[in-house]
């Protein structure tokens, strides 16, 4: 009990004893009231730089560790905090493989509001994301990459810790969320790690700080550890693409992989590469890292590596050339504007629980998901339109789900009113982060580390 009476009361805690007591609730000496106390704590209290450490350590090295060292080039990885329309790591790992470099992903499934990168492979007709250790490796040393869920040889403890989080209200706090996503990545056996940390109204911290605060805590637990980490702080106070949805992300990655596609999913991609390319060594700046991984995405190559790493992992490599073959819902209808003037706001987190509504995602990690339901030719904001315009295609199951969805639109998706207000008035603006922010990398964050609280 001390350690829950340290924590609660704002003591900082001693490591052994933080150590004992998690791997007590791994041994079952320890109860899950017990450990949801202490999340809440957390929660509430924060962690210490010495407290996270610890946490972090027994969360890493409670499963197996990948020893990559065989490999002949750098093992670099990218992780997302989540998002709408959040479909970059579908393009962005055959793209890196195909520069040289090693892409040991794994990702996890959608939860709440946001889209998961293991749904929207098991979109693909027989993609398998449940290889074992030994046939992720096969793949990876053949491909340079391979795509996967978190096995329950990697971080145990963590995924008993996430699946407490998520029925206990702790899930967007900052130390738990660095050491969550940071002991799966340190068991990759990376060299390098970029971390996509998404911020606006549509991601899991919508506060700048706050998604500054989490970029900088595991850049420090990285660099702690010998593993170089970058972080860049991008925008999710609207959908990054056009199309929200698991098949529909999936044709959009595609489209992506052959140079075409939205340009704000390119950009992103572009970006989180090029510095993937400097950690791996391929690069000696992010801007010359971004260049070389723009031409070779327009070469083609990085599609014929995502069609190969589909085959590979037992899904159908045709849905590369016919998107068509994907799961399609039997239901599409178009989302209209109402009247003429500029679109000033599409909302992600009513569209992403829209979605999930309609069967497109999860509230509860049990949950089964409809793969093919959805939007697509979703409006960006900044859009002039004209009244019967089409502002998005609702994909559904049911006639009365995309009715729900549509009326989920009218309220998330913002059109002000041409000459609407007095003579001269100024009309409403999109007021929006900028797409690519900052960079954080090591040495970014404050060198006293403070401790570190919630979001």
């Amino acid at each position: 009990m001390r350690v829950l009476e340290a924590k609660r009361d704002g003591l900082e805690l001693d490591p052994a004893d933080l150590r004992a007591f998690l791997l007590g609730y791994l041994e079952g000496t320890v109860e899950e009231p017990q450990v949801s106390a202490f999340l809440m704590a957390v929660y509430y209290r924060g962690m210490t730089p010495a407290e996270l450490g610890a946490l972090v350590e027994v969360m890493l090295h409670s499963g197996s560790v990948l020893a990559l060292d065989h490999l002949p080039a750098a093992r670099i990885d990218k992780h997302s905090t989540g998002g709408v329309g959040d479909k970059v790591s579908l393009p962005l790992a055959p793209l890196v493989a195909e520069a040289g470099l090693y892409v040991p992903m794994m990702s996890g499934r959608g939860l709440g509001h946001t889209g998961g990168t293991l749904d929207k492979l098991e979109a693909i007709p027989g993609f398998r994301t449940d290889l074992s250790l030994s046939r992720f490796l096969e793949v990876l040393e053949a491909e340079r990459t391979a795509m996967i869920g978190q096995t329950a040889e990697i971080a145990p403890l963590d995924r008993r810790l996430y699946a407490l989080r998520s029925v206990t209200g702790t899930v967007p706090s900052i130390p738990l969320i660095a050491a969550s996503i940071m002991s799966k990545k340190l068991a990759e056996g990376l060299t390098g790690l970029v971390l996509d940390v998404k911020t606006g109204s549509g991601a899991f911290l919508t506060d700048m700080e706050a998604s500054r605060e989490l970029a900088r805590t595991m850049v420090a637990l990285g660099e702690d550890r010998g593993v170089t980490v970058v972080a860049r702080l991008t925008a999710m106070d609207r959908p990054l693409g056009r199309s929200v949805g698991n098949a529909l992300e999936v044709a959009e990655a595609v489209a992506c992989l052959r140079g075409e596609g939205p340009d704000d999913l390119r950009q992103v991609v572009l970006a989180l590469a090029g510095e993937m390319l400097v950690l791996g060594g391929r690069a000696s700046d992010p801007e010359k890292g971004r260049a070389a991984a723009e031409a070779l995405l327009d070469s083609g190559r990085p599609l014929d590596r995502f069609r190969r790493m589909i085959d590979r992992q037992g899904g159908d490599p045709r849905v590369v050339d016919a998107p068509e073959r994907l799961p399609r819902a039997p239901v599409m209808i178009p989302f209209k504007a109402s009247r003429s003037g500029q679109v000033v706001a599409v909302r992600p987190r009513p569209i992403g629980m829209g979605v999930v509504e309609m069967g497109g995602g999860r509230v509860r990690l049990s949950d089964t998901v409809d793969p093919a339901v959805g939007l697509d030719a979703l409006v960006t904001p900044g859009t002039w339109v004209q009244a019967g315009d089409v502002l998005a295609r609702v994909h559904a199951r049911s006639q009365g789900d995309a009715e729900r969805m549509l009326a989920v639109l009218r309220d998330a998706v913002v059109v002000s009113q041409a000459g609407s207000g007095a003579a001269g008035a100024k009309m409403e603006e999109p007021d929006l982060l900028p797409l690519l922010g900052e960079r954080i990398g090591a040495g970014s964050q404050v060198s006293e580390r403070p401790q570190v609280r919630a979001g």
